[in-house]
């Protein structure tokens, strides 16, 4: 069973923005059931605002029982005892997820016979420099065979000698998890990298867990400013 869940929570009026008639919450949920990859799709919240808003536009919302201080917390409790073995995260304000980045993640697991991969993640490359120093933009590093090293919003790889070639990816906030791992880190305590940078899927690197980053040339728009918000209107019509 395959499921798809939202942490929607901290930002309750950004996630409530209008974009083209309805809320940018309601917009990420029906394009992820859309795709019509998963078994089910919910909206994990601690907010009554979002919880009212999804069930009254007819999609499935769980209210949170406990205060947690990131998504990956908050869904391990609406899963806890649920019959899953993949979970797929996409977050609130990812309206423009599309449908092969999805497929692809599940693949990763399809693919992993020996259970050896714990998460998959999306990255984009991005060239930008502005992009890459800016702190907003969580970059990621990884080994040979595109398992992540670390992620950071500071600029990764350090570019000392700008004419290696090296390349710079985005981390995009759309997770697969084995449920176990992702259980894992409900009960494992914040370790200090992951404090320092405000990354939760840091916790999983310092508890080894492994985590393969599957490259996607979609950009797509996370929802974090009014400038976002602008540029997502248009593109949306």
């Amino acid at each position: 069973m395959i499921p798809a869940r939202y942490s929607a929570t901290r930002f309750p009026a950004k996630l409530m923005q209008d974009l083209a008639g309805k809320s940018v919450i309601t917009r990420t949920y029906e394009a992820t059931k859309a795709t019509g990859l998963f078994d089910d799709v919910y909206v994990v919240t601690d907010s009554a605002i979002i919880f009212e808003e999804i069930e009254n536009s007819g999609g499935k919302a769980i209210m949170s029982i406990k205060s947690h201080e990131c998504g990956s917390d908050r869904i391990a409790e609406a899963v806890e005892f649920m019959d899953v073995d993949i979970v797929i995260n996409v977050q609130g304000d990812e309206p423009f997820i599309e449908i092969e980045s999805l497929k692809r993640l599940i693949e990763v697991f399809k693919n992993d016979t020996k259970s050896q991969i714990d998460l998959a993640s999306l990255m984009v490359e991005i060239k930008d420099k502005k992009e890459i120093e800016n702190p907003n933009t969580v970059k990621v590093i990884t080994d040979q065979e595109n398992c992540a090293l670390y992620f950071s919003r500071s600029p990764i790889p350090y570019p000392r000698d700008k004419n290696v070639g090296a390349k710079y990816f985005k981390h995009k906030g759309v997770y697969a998890f084995r449920k176990a791992a992702l259980l894992d880190f409900y009960r494992l305590p914040m370790k200090p990298l992951e404090a320092s940078e405000k990354i939760e899927c840091i916790r999983y690197l310092e508890y080894g867990k492994r985590i393969k980053m599957v490259e996607t040339d979609v950009q797509g728009i996370e929802i974090d400013t009014p400038e976002d918000l602008e540029r997502a209107i248009k593109l949306w019509k």
